[in-house]
């Protein structure tokens, strides 16, 4: 039986970072970003929307140090394109979010 823990997660947040997952668990730390840019920067982080490579996720923040993989991959989620967070605005919350418009009437059940 496989017990899928922390290590063995791939898909994070509509991230998929495939073998990169694993890369970043087993790294030594604390990494400064560009340690980890040289040793993985060309592994290709997919979402929904697109895909783009950790360099160029990392390239905002290319002098943050890294004291764990968590905080690595907070930095990943925090950089990526637009293209990984799905529908903007949306919510499913009613009535709208502070700052939200409506299109159409709202509806009472």
């Amino acid at each position: 039986m496989t017990v899928h823990t922390e290590s063995h997660r791939t898909r994070e947040l509509g991230v998929e970072f495939g073998p990169l997952a694993q890369q970043l668990e087993q790294h030594e730390y604390p990494a400064t970003c560009e340690e980890l840019v040289e040793a993985y920067g060309s592994e290709v982080l997919q979402f929904q929307n697109g895909e783009q490579t950790l360099e160029e996720v990392l390239d905002l923040v290319y002098e943050e140090q890294f004291d764990s993989a968590t905080e690595a991959r907070i930095a990943i989620f925090g950089n990526v394109a637009e293209g990984a967070i799905g529908r903007k605005g949306y919510s499913d919350r009613t009535p709208p979010a502070l700052g939200e418009r409506t299109e159409g009437p709202t509806e009472s059940f």
